[in-house]
């Protein structure tokens, strides 16, 4: 079913799971990894785009390969639950059928959230408060967990994330999604591997060539961070070496699959939040408006943001980077003046920019994160 799954991932069987949407994911699974022992304090760790368990999560915790202090296997229960669409988790490139490839249907956080809250109560136990740290996707589902059960999560790290995709990150998205889908030729109307047996190997190269601009910030190539760090000279050597190597290892489908949730990731998108502003309909699935459409960010829509972000019980420590493209300070700060004394907001600087947050290529970085981290959870007694 997953080809070439690290035997430490399990999966967790939902049955049919109805979706935010009200459509169902017929015979539904997440994957996901635990670290330490069950009967330790637990801390969910949830993938980001495009990422898989060990590959993606494991440079945050700690190993004999590289210790850490904050997510230490031996005072926590650690957690990674895989998104869906990742690949690990029930995803376009591993269900068939009708409802299976490029016809699956589209999951929100809201979606992964709620499967995840069942994997802990229901799979693992789990009964007391939580911590939920992510990075980029991560970290939405940080936000995410923290606003729709505020009273099961004590602690929340979302770093490099954001609790709204912003029109901008938007944007970005559909630039992302249109180098997949004007590769005609190649995606096959999503049919690539039935009609052409191969990915749509033009459509994914441009989707890396989209994402060059904006994973690092411009100081990170001003200063010529990918020869220093990488050992790759020459921009496009970079295009190539990097990121075109980076995308063609990917699944068009479950890039296209995660963008939807990325860029339909919106805590106020919920029935304890959404009100009268047309962001979900009053039995709780999701509004087709979108961001795309006209009426979206309306003073209601803000209102239903602020209602969401004051909603949330847990303390919540927010690490944006300088430099980051995608989730800029000045959106995490909007996000700390709504929750208030609840959150603290404590920016990375660094040029590294989005990759600051992961996954672990910056190691001084890497420490600040993994430093900053552990000073929270000791300052709040977890």
């Amino acid at each position: 079913m997953i080809p070439q799954m690290d035997p430490s991932i399990k999966l967790y069987q939902l049955g049919d799971f109805e979706l935010q949407s009200g459509e169902i994911l017929s015979s539904a699974y997440i994957a996901y990894r635990t670290y330490g022992s069950p009967k330790n304090p637990c801390i969910l760790y949830p993938t980001w785009y495009s990422g898989t368990i060990v590959k993606g999560n494991e440079w945050l915790i700690s190993t004999a390969e590289h210790p850490r202090r904050a997510l230490d296997p031996n005072r926590y229960f650690i957690v990674v639950p895989a998104l869906f669409g990742n690949g690990e988790s029930m995803s376009p490139s591993n269900t068939t059928g009708p409802k299976g490839g490029v016809n699956m249907p589209k999951t929100t956080f809201y979606d992964n959230v709620r499967a995840q809250h069942q994997l802990l109560t229901k799979e693992l136990g789990i009964t007391e408060q939580i911590a939920v740290v992510g990075w980029s996707m991560g970290a939405g589902q940080a936000f995410q967990w923290a606003s729709q059960y505020p009273s099961f999560v004590k602690l929340a790290v979302p770093f490099c994330g954001s609790a709204r995709t912003s029109f901008h990150n938007w944007v970005f998205l559909e630039a992302v999604k249109s180098a997949i889908l004007t590769d005609t030729e190649g995606y096959c109307q999503g049919r690539y591997m039935e009609e052409k047996g191969q990915q749509p190997l033009v459509g994914l190269k441009a989707l890396g060539r989209v994402y060059a601009g904006w994973g690092f910030s411009q100081a990170f190539y001003r200063e010529k961070g990918f020869e220093k760090y990488y050992g790759i000279k020459g921009v496009e050597n970079v295009m190539v070496e990097f990121w075109e190597d980076w995308s063609t290892k990917k699944d068009a489908n479950n890039m296209l699959h995660m963008l939807w949730t990325w860029q339909h990731g919106d805590i106020s998108t919920q029935p304890l939040y959404a009100g009268d502003s047309l962001l979900s309909e009053p039995d709780g699935r999701l509004s087709d408006r979108g961001l795309g459409k006209a009426g979206a960010g309306s003073p209601k829509d803000e209102e239903a943001f602020a209602r969401a972000l004051r909603g949330i019980q847990a303390k919540v420590l927010i690490m944006p980077c300088r430099h980051d493209l995608y989730f800029p300070p000045e959106d995490s700060q909007i996000e700390k003046d709504y929750m208030g004394e609840n959150a603290e907001l404590k920016v990375i600087e660094s040029i590294w920019g989005h990759w600051a947050g992961g996954p672990g290529d910056s190691k001084e970085d890497a420490k600040f994160i993994d430093d900053s981290i552990y000073t929270f959870f000791n300052q709040n007694n977890f």
